[in-house]
């Protein structure tokens, strides 16, 4: 452990005792909460807390967000800020049964060109919320979720909460602790702590939780803290993002080195197995999960050695190295009251079956999806009718069957409309697809869901622009595209429903605030079919600039690392409509700019860490981090040693403290503006 600081105005005896007291209560609180071995009683661990907290209080130069206190809780929060990844957080691909694993493992000895087996790492996947943690010099600095994968909110203070996990890293045998790491896992609620949080929410006449992932995930986006540190929270750790010291052959070494720094690894994670092992391993978790403390909905298996997951490396949505075999839904019976048409962004029109309620593995189904007309003829689904639903992957509802012999004889079978539902128009369905489409790209409904999807946070985060005001404004002809949004004023929004003048002057600032965004961020809001946020970043990368990447061949597209044909013939196909592209040369003549992609390794601030703290006059925080991440350089959320320069606008936060304290050089907006 690093020695004691000096603090002023504190005596050298205190700030011992302080630090002794806190290595003591970080080593207990591991041995109880993670290894679930306890030295000494429950009692003379109070009597420890006591002290330092009695220590904290009397000398307040002594708080640190290091220190076992912050367990607590600290003040409220007004609202979240947002942290990039530096690594993306990506989803992982499915199988739901043998063949699609033994496929997998095909798949991966065909890319590495290796006629030897692979071996595995297989973990329970846990039904909780992905987080990643960040930790400088052995310190636990930013806490965020996993968000979109991309961007993900800072939840420091919560983290803090959880007592299985790490303030401060341990020392592993020998003593090299890496200097930075992101670690990853997911934070969860057993069976036990679930059921007695929804009893103690009922005796208080507030309202239950569904199931424990609602609970975690509710918990964990708190503005309060001290809420949070009342939750029952625990975690897992699964993985990495970056790294700054730390070299593993294989992900169970790896696991087995965030265990010694102190974090817990689920203890029925299994390394080194061979394809029929793995099988082996999945049956036997199915057999034993509802006897399990917690719950989890199917077993990670990936790719053991490190060398090979980097050669194998990832697509734009999932690693190549890495898949979830997940369990067999959770299945119930129920009514079809009725067969609805959803029409969404794209002009698809799917149809939904509404259901009696029905409680499926502790959540209420009233909706389920039918996919598309082909899958309504082949279940042969009829309003009426009694069905077997599921949650597939134990998620989105599905009609599996339809039960034919409870039929009556009055149930009425159901037929695809042949126009648009929402507008009128004709719907057609295009040879080799099953979808059928509404083919008005004015259609009120489309235009809906395509502005919901621009204002969106991964896209143009336009604060305040949610579904209801959408509505109103498509509903009014007040907006038909999205350059439409950027000429709305305080007049105009303010004789809305619910919007005051100062709603509507928000939302303009908001508008305003919105039309400066990178490249990347521009292309996911266009809703380019097959382009999410990480191909979106991948696309922003390779071209730097929209011009190059409209002007590429399906061919260029393809060969990109991580795109494919099937992707590349999307974006090519989307920037030849004329539609389309007046759409975008609409925006651009609102006022919206574009932060193109520059090469981070040949930029300026390579190696150099920023903190912003404060309200900017030139560019958003969001377009400030985006530039200086385009010139190599990072955005971290918390003030630490490592921070290289502090960026202080108006009415800065207690950043700018800390920041003096630590001798971090301040810098305003226009000495940024320089470095860029």
């Amino acid at each position: 452990m690093p020695e004691s600081p000096v603090v002023p105005n504190v005596p050298e005896s205190v700030v011992r005792r302080a630090e002794a007291l806190r290595q003591a209560i970080h080593y207990h609180n591991h041995r109880y909460h993670v290894l679930d071995d306890p030295e000494i009683s429950d009692a003379e661990f109070d009597r420890m807390m006591q002290e330092l907290i009695d220590l904290e209080t009397a000398y307040p130069a002594l708080a640190d967000p290091g220190s076992p206190t912050a367990r607590v809780g600290a003040p409220p929060l007004s609202k979240f800020a947002t942290v990039r990844h530096s690594v993306p957080m990506l989803s992982l691909d499915n199988a739901f049964n043998d063949a699609d694993v033994i496929e997998f493992d095909a798949r991966v000895k065909r890319l590495l060109d290796i006629p030897d087996e692979v071996l595995y790492v297989t973990e329970p996947k846990m039904d909780g919320v992905a987080v990643e943690l960040v930790y400088e010099d052995s310190r636990l600095v930013m806490a965020s979720t996993r968000g979109d994968g991309i961007t993900g909110e800072v939840i420091t203070e919560n983290a803090r909460t959880i007592r299985s996990l790490p303030l401060i890293l341990l020392s592993r045998g020998s003593g090299d602790i890496p200097r930075r790491i992101e670690v990853r896992g997911e934070v969860f609620i057993d069976v036990g702590g679930f059921q007695q949080l929804n009893t103690e929410r009922a005796a208080e006449g507030l309202p239950v939780f569904a199931n424990p992932r609602n609970a975690a995930a509710g918990s964990l986006r708190q503005l309060d803290s001290q809420v949070t540190a009342r939750r029952p929270l625990k975690f897992f750790v699964y993985g990495i993002g970056n790294v700054d010291g730390l070299r593993v052959y294989s992900h169970g070494e790896l696991l087995l080195a965030l265990k010694q720094l102190g974090f817990p690894v689920n203890p029925l994670v299994r390394n080194g197995l061979r394809l029929k092992a793995v099988l082996n391993r999945f049956h036997e978790l199915e057999r034993i999960r509802h006897e399990l403390p917690y719950a989890i909905d199917g077993m990670v298996i990936k790719v053991d050695r490190i060398e090979f997951q980097q050669r194998l490396g990832d697509k734009a949505r999932a690693p190549r190295w890495a898949i979830a075999y997940k369990f067999a839904a959770v299945q119930e019976t129920t009514k079809v009251l009725d067969i609805d048409i959803q029409v969404g962004r794209t002009g698809a029109l799917t149809p939904v079956a509404r259901l009696e309620p029905v409680a499926i593995g502790g959540v209420t189904v009233s909706n389920a999806t039918l996919h598309n007309e082909d899958e309504v003829r082949r279940k042969d689904v009829r309003i009426g009718d009694t069905v077997l639903v599921q949650r597939a992957g134990d998620v989105i509802p599905e009609v599996v069957k339809v039960i034919a012999s409870l039929r009556t004889g009055n149930e009425l079978p159901f037929d695809m409309p042949r126009t648009c539902p929402i507008c009128g128009a004709e719907a057609k369905r295009i040879p080799g697809e099953a979808v059928t489409r509404c083919i008005n790209v004015n259609c009120p409904a489309q235009i809906k869901g395509k502005i919901r999807h621009f204002a969106a946070k991964s896209a143009f985060d336009i604060d305040g622009l949610g579904s209801k005001l959408i509505h109103q404004l498509v509903d009014r002809q007040l907006i038909r595209s999205y350059a439409d949004i950027f000429h709305l004023d305080e007049a105009v929004l303010s004789q809305l429903d619910r919007m005051g003048p100062k709603s509507a002057g928000n939302l303009v600032k908001a508008i305003q605030a919105s039309r400066r965004l990178p490249l990347s961020r521009f292309l996911y809001a266009l809703g380019i079919r097959h382009v999410g946020e990480n191909t979106a970043e991948i696309l922003a990368r390779q071209f730097k600039t929209l011009d190059r990447l409209t002007a590429a061949s399906t061919e260029e597209l393809a060969r990109i690392d991580g795109i494919g044909l099937e992707i590349a013939g999307a974006v090519r196909h989307f920037f030849d409509q004329k539609e389309n592209q007046e759409a975008v040369q609409r925006l651009l003549k609102s006022g919206v700019s574009l932060i193109m992609t520059d090469d981070p390794a040949s930029g300026r601030l390579v190696g150099k860490t920023f903190v912003l703290t404060g309200t900017l006059a030139s560019m958003t925080r969001i377009e400030a981090k985006a530039r200086i991440e385009a010139a190599g350089g990072r955005v971290a959320g918390t003030i630490s040693r490592q921070t290289d320069y502090l960026v202080v606008g108006s009415n800065p936060g207690s950043k700018l403290a800390k920041a003096k304290t630590l001798g971090i050089e301040i810098i305003d907006e226009s000495d940024l503006q320089n470095l860029l």
